[in-house]
């Protein structure tokens, strides 16, 4: 482990006062960034990140001392890759350096190499919509349905519109980095259903008993409750795993597809043998 930067004696006295993440902090950071000549596309990342890492800060949102190493633990228990962790507190390393406070630095890189991740198969898969379907949870079943049906990274939750599910697909990233992601007919069927029995009429369709966007740790909860309850591995239920069932689909029917065109190209080929072959009659 690296030596965690000291802070200098007397500094702050006894007195821990941390460094806040207020919205105008964030933005004169990610404005210095810019300056020293970050691409935007760097940028937004680096928001994303700072975003993620605020979910997981304590109460008064406040980084102090061992802070940050609370913050990677949090996210780890989350579901979150430990080479994803390593970036969010990276981002946060930097942020809390602009604003004057490296002692509160956090500079232990997970080295070790990544855990198997967990592989949810197609029975575990249904077995969780089922249960969903028995306790009445239409929320948390779509949920499920949305992570094991599109390549959706769990971040681009609130992209999930009404006006989404009209249009049958979901657009993220920015500039060259834009993309759309498909949503397939029936569930955008379902989800425009859910939608109309619970009045929302346009914007995000995933939202808390308060009315805002569902977050990742908020997703992450709701799925592994619902693990439990169907007697899935809890450490299966995360966005992670079902994107990665979805992921592992597409492969399969991808490689059927690419067998199927070289068999049909090999039949053409020996057809083509038969007429125009060194050995065939002329």
């Amino acid at each position: 482990m690296d030596a965690i930067n000291v802070r200098p004696a007397g500094r702050l006295g006894q007195h821990d006062t941390g460094v806040s993440m207020t919205a105008g902090d964030i933005e004169g950071f990610l404005g210095s960034l810019l300056v020293k000549g970050r691409a935007p596309e760097t940028v937004e990342r680096y928001r994303r990140s700072l975003e993620r890492l605020a979910e997981v800060l304590p109460e008064d949102g406040m980084i102090r001392r061992d802070t940050l190493e609370q913050c990677r633990e949090a996210l780890l228990a989350n579901g979150c890759a430990p080479r994803t962790a390593n970036l969010y507190i990276s981002v946060a390393n930097n942020y809390v350096a602009y604003m004057g406070h490296r002692e509160y630095q956090f500079r232990d890189t997970l080295r070790a190499e990544e855990k198997p991740q967990p592989e949810m198969n197609r029975g575990e898969y249904r077995h969780l919509l089922q249960v969903a379907k028995l306790l009445g949870r239409e929320k948390v079943y779509l949920l499920v349905k949305v992570f094991a049906g599109a390549d959706l990274p769990v971040q681009e939750l609130e992209k999930v519109t009404v006006e989404a599910a009209k249009a049958g697909y979901v657009t993220i990233g920015e500039g060259k980095n834009r993309r759309n992601i498909h949503l397939p007919r029936c569930l955008c069927d379902e989800l425009l259903a859910y939608a109309d029995r619970n009045g929302l009429y346009t914007g995000p369709l995933f939202l808390t008993k308060e009315g805002t966007p569902m977050d990742r740790t908020y997703v992450t909860s709701s799925i592994r409750d619902l693990c439990a309850v169907a007697s899935v591995p809890v450490e299966k239920g995360n966005p992670r795993c079902l994107r990665r069932l979805y992921l592992a689909g597409r492969k399969a029917i991808e490689d059927n597809v690419a067998l199927l065109v070289e068999q049909a190209l090999e039949r053409q080929l020996e057809e083509e043998q038969l007429t125009v072959g060194w050995s065939a009659a002329i």
